[in-house]
């Protein structure tokens, strides 16, 4: 792993690095064509936490989930936590990935090296709009307070 965070996001090679739209994100390490698939559900590197778990956990890490973890659209009563860079990718309105088919993200337009990869959290997070909503603010800076904060 280099400096800058390389990794995979398990289909294309990515590193973190800072953000202009929110603390850290995911850029492409290399060329992306566009159409090409860049993220695919693994259940060795996407976790499915309880809700149960969450409402237990110890501070420090229900801030984890709140701020890295999204309701699991195929399964009510968890959530996903995804442990390869995937979790860094920042909601944009207009994203250059789509998320709309279950299970995967593809590249919408090429995406050069050093461009951020970004996505629109309302393709897989239901409920986000109203999160966003939440924050009195319309700007996905601040991160969204989820529904299930609270649960």
């Amino acid at each position: 792993m280099s400096a800058r965070g390389e990794g995979l996001l398990l289909l294309v090679k990515t590193y973190i690095a800072a953000s202009d739209i929110e603390g850290v994100g995911v850029f492409a390490a290399e060329p992306i064509r566009r159409g090409a698939v860049v993220w695919r559900t693994d259940a060795t590197f996407d976790k499915l936490i309880p809700i149960a778990t969450y409402r237990s956990a110890q501070s420090y890490l229900k801030q984890l989930l709140e701020r890295y973890a999204y309701p699991s659209a195929d399964r009510p009563g968890f959530l996903v936590y995804e442990i390869d860079n995937g979790r860094f990718m920042n909601h944009s309105a207009a994203p250059n990935t789509d998320f709309s088919g279950f299970g995967f993200g593809t590249a919408v337009s090429d995406i050069a090296t050093d461009e951020e990869l970004t996505c629109d959290y309302r393709q897989f997070y239901e409920g986000f709009e109203a999160a966003l909503e939440n924050t009195g603010k319309r700007d996905a800076r601040a991160r969204p307070k989820p529904a299930w904060f609270g649960m």
